[in-house]
């Protein structure tokens, strides 16, 4: 039994209707259906008495759902109970450059709201960097795209992102057709390249995809730091492949950079949430990884996380 299956079904009493508990709880009628179901199965009874008029309890869903709004404010106390006693110490976060683009100041702004007691240390790096700094547990966590250099980590997999050739802003041709908005990755064997290094995550899920195309790619530099790379790109040096997020700290990044979605399906770059095993992270780690999971989501949800979309969310 779950706790939002209490809610549901308390929400559901209250307003004697499913299709208006949906909506109040911002799911789809399908879905609480099918938790409420789950609920009575789990109890052994029918709880609610379905009808053209509505829903109403039955004499165990009345006698269930009295308990069920108990529990429910137990839990509403035991959470302001926690967020009243004040958690206190440093806790080290490491996030990649694109991921800090999008990421980096809405936690600062929901870890200050929530923890203002809690130090946070944000480490900015590339993703093989930040891995070796989690293995010699100099971070307590840090988004991930590559976890198969795994020790002792919790592994959260947190979201995907689209990835995008970004190419040098050229001036439009009299008459010219406008280049597509999407390409294959066959479509890059010829072009000059500029990637990170092989230890890194991102350079880690091209070279499968160059693998799986059948072509070697034609690098003409591997730079090992986002703003220099994109700045070699806005030179005209060659092209790149990063996820949207990568234009996130660019202003105009429309007069510098063309772009085009690469569409073959396994093209993404996974996001994976790491952290040090449970019982080697303080409890301001603890509420660190939460509010770091919260603040992923809500960017992705609301649109502001381009490109990206969850991989590890509730039904």
């Amino acid at each position: 039994m779950e706790l939002r299956q209490l809610k549901y079904f308390v929400r559901v009493v209250e307003l004697g209707s499913m299709s208006r508990a949906a909506l109040d709880l911002n799911l789809v009628q399908s879905t609480l259906s099918q938790q409420i179901s789950r609920l009575e199965s789990e109890l052994s009874t029918r709880l609610l008495q379905r009808s053209s008029q509505g829903v109403s309890p039955t004499e165990a869903g009345l006698a269930f759902f009295r308990e069920a709004q108990l529990a429910l404010r137990h839990t509403e106390q035991a959470v302001r109970s926690a967020q009243q006693s004040r958690l206190t110490g440093t806790v080290s976060v490491g996030l990649a450059s694109t991921t800090a683009s999008v990421l980096g100041v809405p936690m600062m702004s929901a870890m200050r709201e929530r923890y203002p007691d809690v130090r946070l240390h944000l480490v900015e790096s590339m993703s093989g960097h930040l891995t070796a700094m989690l293995n010699a547990r100099q971070l307590d966590l840090a988004v991930l795209f590559d976890t198969d250099s795994a020790r002792r980590w919790s592994v959260m997999p947190l979201l995907e992102e689209k990835l995008f050739l970004m190419s040098p802003r050229q001036a439009p041709t009299v008459g010219a057709k406008p280049a597509p908005a999407t390409i294959k990755m066959a479509q890059l064997k010829d072009l000059a390249l500029i990637l990170p290094t092989g230890s890194h995550g991102l350079r880690s899920t091209m070279d499968a995809a160059f693998l799986r195309a059948r072509f070697k790619p034609r690098l003409v530099a591997e730079v090992d730091s986002l703003a220099m790379l994109m700045d070699a790109v806005s030179a005209g040096l060659g092209h790149t492949v990063q996820p949207w997020a990568a234009l996130g700290r660019i202003t105009e990044a429309e007069k510098h950079f063309a772009w085009r979605e690469i569409t073959d399906t396994q093209v993404r770059r996974s996001n994976a949430l790491c952290s040090l095993s449970d019982d080697e992270l303080s409890p301001a780690a603890l509420a660190t990884r939460v509010v770091l999971a919260d603040c992923a989501r809500t960017l992705v949800r609301s649109g502001q996380w381009v490109g990206a979309r969850l991989t590890h969310h509730e039904s």
